[in-house]
């Protein structure tokens, strides 16, 4: 995968978490982003690589701006 489709990935999932925490700092959203692409770069299999990086950024954010579990 090139890096412009990691970064339109990256973008994405950005966007994604800023609208569903939109109490959070952007900037503190994207530093979680990318602190999960990296741990998640090199992973072989990349079919799944953004929902990953969108679950592991989840957990890297301040549990109080969580939206409640269904």
């Amino acid at each position: 995968m090139a890096d412009s489709e990691d970064d339109l990935i990256i973008r994405h999932v950005v966007g994604r978490l800023v609208e569903t925490h939109p109490r959070l700092e952007p900037h503190l959203v994207e530093t979680a982003v990318q602190t999960a692409y990296e741990e998640l770069r090199y992973a072989r299999v990349r079919t799944y690589l953004p929902m990953l990086i969108e679950r592991r950024a989840k957990d890297l954010l301040p549990p109080g701006d969580q939206p409640p579990s269904p």
